[in-house]
């Protein structure tokens, strides 16, 4: 399916074209709080998972079929379709077959939960911006850190209408996505935007194991997250104190200060 009736509009109006997605799912609170705000700014498209998509990290499918549905939520976009895939999938349908050109933004999100700090490693939120990222697309990851599916977006609103009309007045540069975290506190608490690096921390996990009826052993995942960065530049400082949380991401993962290193080995014995 194509958008022209999408994209007439977008010639008559001149607004942007912004793809939506997330990883909670279509229906999740947090992606229905984002498209209410992206409205204000633009023409909407959303692709999104059908279920929750959670912890995919940069999952694609490649072993089972794809489908999308048209749906229809309250007020929503102009488009919006479910995605039987995962969130990058979400952002690779919707390139190659849903729109016939390519968006101005892809924001992902609202989040349900921080994707602060070693997060961005496994969250399928800001994968699906890193997709449209690898896609030329510019784009911006936003989570609350509530992981409740009744989270209150409203004090979010703001700072995601703000730091969205930048980004398209400013441009990100190639290569470049933005990991956006807010504090899960009363919007008058909210001390304002930092712009900051990702904390060095992870998390320290075990496995709870135990058996089934039949005897079978089976494991559920659990953690504790540990901050293991003690500067007052990173996104969980900023998030601890108060503040919304920017952090310019790369999807290059190139650690270009050991290539001058690495240059020295005798590799060739």
């Amino acid at each position: 399916m194509y958008f022209s009736e999408c994209i007439g509009a977008h010639a008559m109006t001149k607004k942007p074209l912004i793809l939506i997605t997330n990883d909670d799912g279509i229906s999740a609170p947090g992606i229905r709080a984002l498209i209410s705000t992206m409205n204000e700014i633009g023409d909407v498209v959303v692709v999104a998972p059908d279920s929750p998509q959670s912890g995919m990290g940069h999952a694609i499918t490649l072993d089972s079929t794809l489908f999308t549905d048209e749906v229809y939520f309250d007020d929503g976009p102009q488009k919006e379709y479910s995605c039987s895939g995962t969130p990058a999938d979400c952002v690779k349908i919707a390139v190659r077959e849903l729109l016939d050109r390519k968006p101005d933004l892809c924001v992902s999100g609202i989040n349900h939960g921080s994707n602060a700090s070693i997060n961005v490693i496994y969250s399928g939120t800001m994968s699906a911006a890193i997709e449209a990222g690898i896609e030329g697309i510019p784009a911006i990851g936003f989570s609350l850190l509530d992981y409740g599916w009744n989270a209150n977006f409203e004090a979010s609103k703001a700072y995601v209408k703000s730091i969205t009309k930048n980004a398209l007045a400013q441009g990100i540069p190639d290569g470049v996505v933005l990991n956006v975290n807010i504090p899960n506190i009363d919007k008058s608490l909210i001390k304002g935007i930092k712009i900051c690096r990702q904390a060095k921390a992870n998390w320290v996990e075990e496995f709870d194991k135990r058996k089934t009826p039949q005897g079978k052993d089976y494991y559920w995942l659990t953690g504790k997250f540990v901050n293991l960065d003690g500067g007052e530049d990173t996104d969980e400082w900023a998030l601890e104190n108060g503040y919304v949380s920017i952090v310019p991401t790369q999807f290059d993962l190139t650690a270009h200060h050991f290539i001058k290193n690495l240059n020295t080995w005798d590799l060739n014995e």
